[in-house]
């Protein structure tokens, strides 16, 4: 048996070399139009902003665009290196126009 051994809310499971679960595996934001993986928060901006998407100012602790035509408003740490995969996910679920992918590093 090869693997890894994972203790998480107190069980322990062998997780085999193939599985994906539990290992936290680094996440990238991917621009699928290009399939450039997004490395700076100037590219995503750029990207946003020509979908129409508007930079927000109000929090200095966070990075925050909005769509006027949208409810959405996404919120980022202003440390790019701080981006997690809940993050990645937050932009693709709330952009909606297939334009991101979150895929593994």
């Amino acid at each position: 048996m090869s693997g890894v051994w994972v203790f998480k809310n107190g069980v322990v499971r062998l997780l085999d070399n193939h599985s994906r679960e539990g290992l936290g595996r680094r996440k990238v934001l991917v621009h699928v139009a290009t399939n450039q993986v997004v490395t700076s928060y100037e590219m995503l901006e750029r990207i946003l902003l020509s979908l129409g998407w508007e930079r927000y100012y109000d929090d200095p602790d966070l990075l925050q665009f909005h769509k006027r035509s949208s409810i959405h408003l996404v919120s980022l740490p202003k440390d790019f290196n701080k981006l997690k995969s809940r993050h990645l996910y937050d932009i693709v679920v709330k952009i909606r126009t297939n334009v991101f992918e979150v895929r593994d590093a």
